[in-house]
């Protein structure tokens, strides 16, 4: 295993490893607790409207979904909240739209159609030096929000209406958190595909969630459970010649199928 260090394909793969589970991990946390998981679905499958449009201007689809990802989450929020558009009609809206726009946008590309299963299902193996240095960029950006506004997001999760009356910002809040699980899906979307991206998202987050309720403390146990298993999955897809990012999920999901087993066991036995 050691000797395939020496290839950069294998090292791009796991310093994404470790940064997906930061920005999953942290971000995640947020998605989880204020139960915004299928506004995440909503963004993820959205970004696929700017890698369309990235490949019909020529500009790297990766860099061209983060504004459109990030006007996407805008989108969803301020139609959520300023019209008489309940949220999750707002998102299938924004979802379906966001996704046949990617597609138009491909057809109406010069040449022949690029191959999309890398987005839409993801390779780890694939990722580039430059959507690498993307990825570090953005977890910054994840990471320095979340540090500065740490307070301010605990308590826009846990109690809104509280938080509210307490005078903080909370549809500000509530938008740039919208913003974070944008990048957060940019950050993924090389590892495991748009299709997927809601499971490496909340899983790991599920997982350690049955051991905390401390944000700080399920913050880091998600990161950590994030790469170890990702990792795993990593290594799993190698050794059966599967598809990486499936096998990623499919671990990620075992993994919180045996964590319930045993939490469930230990609770019935005496």
């Amino acid at each position: 295993m050691m000797e395939l260090l020496q290839y950069d394909f294998i090292r791009n793969a796991l310093i994404s490893t470790v940064l997906v589970s930061i920005a999953c991990g942290i971000v995640g946390t947020y998605v989880v607790t204020k139960r915004l998981v299928f506004i995440s679905g909503g963004i993820s499958h959205a970004a696929f409207g700017g890698i369309g449009l990235g490949y019909l201007l020529g500009i790297n689809p990766v860099l061209m979904a983060i504004p459109y990802s990030i006007l996407s989450a805008l989108g969803i929020g301020v139609m959520s909240q300023r019209t008489n558009v309940s949220e999750d009609t707002a998102i299938g809206i924004l979802w379906t739209v966001g996704m046949a726009l990617g597609i138009i946008f491909i057809n109406l590309s010069p040449g022949y159609a690029p191959d999309l299963f890398s987005y839409l299902f993801g390779n780890i193996l694939t990722v580039p030096n430059f959507d690498l240095l993307l990825m570090v960029l953005l977890d910054c950006v994840i990471v320095g929000a979340v540090a500065l506004l740490h307070r301010e997001f605990a308590a826009l999760s846990f109690d809104e209406e509280f938080a509210q009356v307490s005078g903080v910002p909370t549809r500000f809040l509530y938008l740039l958190l919208l913003c974070l699980v944008a990048l957060s899906v940019i950050v993924m979307i090389r590892v495991v595909g748009i299709i997927l991206v809601i499971a490496l998202l909340t899983i790991p987050v599920a997982i350690c969630r049955q051991f905390t309720e401390r944000l700080m403390t399920l913050m880091l146990l998600s990161i950590l459970t994030g790469i170890i298993i990702t990792l795993f999955g990593l290594w799993l897809s190698y050794v059966l010649d599967l598809s990486s990012g499936a096998t990623i999920i499919l671990a990620l999901g075992a993994a919180f199928l045996l964590v319930s087993l045993f939490k469930r066991t230990k609770k019935s036995s005496p």
